[in-house]
């Protein structure tokens, strides 16, 4: 009974793990991926050849050997022998060619401008960020030169200290000038007060003498 029981929980699970979840699917591993119907391509490559077609569209080469496949088109149809005329007037196979051509390019000349809208995006992009980081740069640099001059304004120039120098020097021939007076002063005061004594001869000695 017991074996029974186990083999019928094996096949038929309980709890909310086996509810709701298909046979076979395992949570630790992908999906496999689905089939699609319609075919798959790579959108770089199918753009790229959309913008040949499109630059190969948009020359001059394209006009001409347009131009010149419609006349051979148009004379063979007019000038030939009925029985090796294909097209015959009004030309249907002629328009019915040249709507496919035109309902073709148009398509594949939008996603060429969508592709180089993408581009030009990406760059407008590009240059609105450097646009940025070079004004961003450009405010530092703004504000270290600020700063520069700042500090530059404190600091002691050679013109500075030598307009200093000379100051000084005056400064000191003034306060050597000034000195020389005073001592000058000083002296012809001292003069004034003791004036000088003449010295006196012995006169008597040559009277006796004589």
């Amino acid at each position: 009974m017991a074996a029974e029981r186990d083999a019928a929980r094996e096949r038929h699970p309980a709890g909310a793990t086996a509810t709701g979840r298909p046979r076979g699917s395992r949570l630790d591993q992908p999906r496999p991926p689905r089939r699609r119907l319609l075919p798959e391509w790579d959108p770089d490559a199918f753009g790229r050849m959309s913008e040949r077609i499109a630059r190969f569209i948009g020359t001059g080469r394209f006009l001409v050997w347009m131009t010149v496949v419609i006349l051979v088109w148009v004379v063979w149809n007019v000038a030939a022998p009925r029985h090796l005329r294909f097209d015959e007037y009004p030309f249907i196979f002629l328009t019915l060619a040249l709507s496919l051509q035109a309902s073709y390019a148009a398509p594949l000349i939008l996603l060429a401008q969508n592709r180089q809208d993408d581009r030009d995006r990406v760059n407008l992009e590009q240059d609105r960020k450097q646009n940025e980081r070079s004004i961003a740069d450009t405010e530092y640099l703004t504000r270290e030169i600020a700063a520069l001059r700042m500090g530059l304004g404190e600091v002691a120039t050679r013109d500075w200290i030598r307009s200093e120098l000379q100051d000084l020097v005056k400064e000191l021939e003034e306060l050597r000038a000034d000195g020389d007076g005073q001592h000058r002063q000083h002296q012809e005061s001292r003069q004034g007060v003791f004036p000088a004594i003449p010295a006196e001869h012995p006169g008597g000695r040559d009277v006796d003498d004589r």
